[in-house]
This record gives C-alpha cells, sequence and structure tokens, in this order.
C-alpha cells in the first residue's frame, strides 16, 4: 500500500499539542483509516476498517484502553 494513498489526508489529534507524540490518521481511502507514527512519515502504517476504527476510538472514549499496551 502507498504512504501517501490516492484522497487519503492526514491529520493529527487536537492534543498532541506538538510533544512529539504524534499519531496520524489518513482518511479520505474508501474503507480504510490508515494510521502512522508522525516520527517517522515514510515507516509503516497501520490499515484498519472503518468499523475496527470507530470501535478503537469508541473504546478510548470510554475509557476501555489501557495508556499503555
Amino acid at each position: 500500500m502507498s504512504d501517501r494513498p490516492h484522497g487519503a489526508v492526514r491529520r493529527r489529534s487536537a492534543h498532541s499539542h506538538g510533544q512529539g507524540h504524534c499519531v496520524e490518521v489518513a482518511d479520505g481511502v474508501t474503507g480504510m483509516v490508515r494510521v502512522r507514527d508522525s516520527k517517522d512519515p515514510h515507516g509503516p502504517a497501520l490499515a484498519f476498517t472503518v468499523e475496527a476504527w470507530r470501535s478503537f476510538v469508541i473504546g478510548i472514549r470510554a475509557g476501555d484502553v489501557p495508556d499503555r499496551f
């Protein structure tokens, strides 16, 4: 998969505040959400289905995901 999928728009969390602990999310790829470490833009990216990403975000917001894995 290309590091720059056609139509993808990368964004960072507004909560990162430039502290270097950023994850970038690429929206705009049909059926997929791509995630990468902003400190390594040419490194690997993870790809999730929209449903899996939505479940992850809901879990984070509900406090169901530990701070560290």
